[in-house]
């Protein structure tokens, strides 16, 4: 008995011996392991699109203020916001013969009474210099009975022009335009708010 007991503690040490140098193995090899960095780049180049023709209107209202008035009117003045037109195309995106243009439309003014449209006229000039985009001309209202244009802005006026789409992008990438505006009354005008909305449009044609 003592003999095998003997045998089975020695069998039973040596196998926790066994495990125990097999242990002591794996921890060597993680103290000793390598590490490598590899670094991972990418270049992300700029998406290239077609170029636009676009417009913008720096602010979206104007106060008139009154002028010096005659006998029989009232006249009422102020500055329309600077309107933007933008062109980022190349000639080489734009077919032959293409021209752009501004045009104005205002509605009649309501308020304690309704005032035409006619009765607002606008004298339309350029921001920025440059003979490739060029100014409409002033429309008068109709109470400027002495004009040969005393439409008043009832219908589309003309802001501006490029008369040639393809040399005005070779010259430049953005052209601003404003007008001066007059709004004119006769003297029995009821007292009051009076608002109106200008559209203004920008479009883009062939001859």
């Amino acid at each position: 008995m003592k003999r095998s007991t003997i045998r089975t503690s020695a069998a039973a040490v040596g196998g926790m011996l066994l495990i125990g140098v097999t242990t002591a193995a794996i921890a060597d090899e993680e103290q000793h392991g390598d590490d490598s960095d590899v670094e991972v780049s990418v270049e992300i180049e700029e998406v290239e699109e077609p170029g636009v023709l676009a417009m913008s209107v720096d602010g979206d209202a104007v106060n008139l203020e009154e002028e010096d008035s005659e006998a029989t009117t009232r006249e009422f003045t102020g500055e329309l916001p600077d309107v933007t037109v933008t062109d980022t195309r190349s000639s080489d995106e734009i077919e032959d013969g293409m021209f752009w243009y501004v045009l104005g439309q205002a509605s009649e003014f309501t308020g304690p009474e309704n005032i035409p449209a006619e009765n607002l006229g606008w004298e339309p000039q350029m921001v920025t210099d440059g003979d490739d985009v060029l100014a409409g001309e002033r429309v008068e209202t109709a109470l400027d009975e002495d004009s040969n244009d005393n439409v008043g802005l009832v219908d589309k006026e003309l802001l501006a022009m490029a008369f040639d789409s393809q040399e005005a992008a070779d010259k430049g990438e953005s052209w601003t335009a404003t007008a001066d505006l007059f709004l004119k009354t006769h003297n029995d005008v009821e007292p009051g708010n009076y608002s109106s909305t200008m559209t203004l449009s920008l479009w883009e044609n062939d001859f």
